[in-house]
């Protein structure tokens, strides 16, 4: 939603919003001239029409916004346009070309990278990301070049209205239960999305798009045949990739990733193929991959703690878990990382999202939390959702002890008690990663504080 607001106030259009909470994002779109208000209540919606003459302003909602909100309800009682951002983010695609990047894991990473290949190449495009890109120092901007590039959410399944020039999936596992009834639900609404684009670029290494899919072209990180694009790596060390790029089998250059793990280097394929399909020569690419970064939230290392480093990271989904803690653990096997030194331990502190989805995976989460050295479990992060039965994170903690014994765990009942286990069991050299959707990513300033 910031996104959004900042490329329309850049475009001149007289811009308005609520959010009970000041934040960096809010305090940035007050900046730039966005009236921002501290409560969400009928008055707001009042305020917003009463000072508007020429025209009745739309309003955008997200799919968080329930009916019973009352600056909806006095919209909807004074007969107000009522747009979901994803009706204006499918109204902006259709401006100017566009490339949209959707899928169950790496959408933000892949958007960051795909926006900051085409600064570094002096294409400024226009971006809506999911989080904040490090060449722009925010999550939106309204650039002067003739592409768009947005994240394409899954979640509520509105991402079927865009239709970009060339869609990117960078794969597809079930998540968003609370939305999807099964795995047939998700692919049927991206084959959806898939069929509202002009060329679709996917990710041939997931078995599932291999199974659904019929793309325009593919990419792959495993081999370079029956594959449009491919980067094979030639070593994976705990703060970088390195690999050699094939466009039809045949070897184009190498090129040096600066981020560690082989989900990134996934992500970093499909941005270079989807610059590539786009026309830009590799070469000025792979200047710009040399200062690739990851975008907020992303194993963000937030400052190091009496010698502890304290890592925040969105990982909310099994494989995400999985792939960051792989990366996390390649970083303290190896010697190598982009932290200030050499971590000796992983320690890992995670939040379970949503309860729906800690039943759903409970298993899976129990599977991928075990490659740590010391395991702090928050409570569950309940995102609107009401407790369920037996689903919570003690018995995620059950589940990680019966499949490995001897990994130390500890359950902290709320966000002030997971600080002091960290202070209690933490050490000098260790890496503490903190992972989830919610509020965890509050780690380091509660120990900072």
């Amino acid at each position: 939603m910031s996104a959004l607001a900042r490329i329309l106030i850049d475009r001149g259009h007289p811009v308005s919003g609520s959010d009970p909470h000041d934040n960096a994002a809010t305090q940035q779109l007050k900046t730039l001239g966005v009236k921002v208000f501290r409560q969400q209540d009928a008055t707001c919606i009042d305020a917003v029409t009463g000072s508007t003459n020429a025209v009745s302003p739309v309003v955008v909602i997200s799919t968080a916004i329930p009916e019973s909100n009352p600056e909806l309800q006095r919209a909807r009682q004074q007969g107000l346009e009522i747009w979901h951002r994803s009706d204006l983010l499918a109204a902006l695609i259709e401006q100017q070309p566009s490339i949209a990047v959707a899928g169950s894991h790496g959408k933000t990473t892949t958007s960051t990278l795909i926006t900051t290949l085409l600064l570094e190449a002096d294409q400024d495009p226009t971006a809506v990301i999911g989080g904040i890109v490090p060449g722009l120092g925010s999550n939106g901007h309204s650039g002067q070049g003739k592409l768009l590039v947005a994240e394409a959410d899954e979640s509520d399944g509105s991402l079927v209205k865009l239709s970009p020039s060339l869609g990117v999936i960078t794969n597809l596992e079930l998540d968003h239960t609370d939305h999807y009834t099964s795995l047939d639900d998700l692919i049927s609404t991206l084959q959806r999305f898939a069929g509202g684009c002009d060329r679709v670029l996917a990710n041939h290494d997931c078995p599932i798009l291999q199974e659904h899919f019929q793309p325009t072209a593919w990419w792959s990180n495993q081999s370079s045949e029956s594959v449009d694009f491919a980067a094979l790596p030639s070593r994976l060390e705990g703060d970088r990739c390195v690999a050699r790029f094939y466009e039809a089998g045949q070897a184009v250059g190498d090129f040096t990733l600066p981020m560690a793990g082989l989900h990134n280097l996934s992500n970093a394929t499909g941005a270079l193929a989807a610059c590539r399909m786009e026309g830009l020569p590799f070469d000025r690419l792979v200047e710009g991959l040399a200062v690739l970064k990851a975008p907020g939230r992303r194993f963000d290392l937030r400052g190091t703690w009496k010698g502890r480093h304290i890592v925040d990271d969105y990982a909310h989904h099994p494989s995400e878990v999985k792939a960051t803690l792989g990366m996390a653990r390649l970083m303290v096997s190896s010697g190598r990382s982009p932290l200030p030194s050499a971590p000796q331990r992983l320690l890992a502190v995670f939040q379970p999202h949503r309860y729906s989805r800690t039943q759903q995976f409970l298993d899976g989460f129990a599977q991928a939390l075990q490659n740590c050295d010391l395991l702090l479990l928050a409570p569950v992060y309940p995102a609107g959702e009401q407790p369920l039965k037996g689903i919570c994170s003690n018995a995620l903690a059950d589940r990680v002890r019966n499949l490995k014994p001897d990994l130390e765990i500890a359950v902290a009942d709320n966000l002030d008690q997971l600080t002091d286990l960290v202070r209690q069991h933490s050490r000098e050299q260790d890496l503490v990663l903190a992972m989830g959707a919610g509020d965890v990513n509050g780690l380091w300033s509660r120990l900072t504080s």
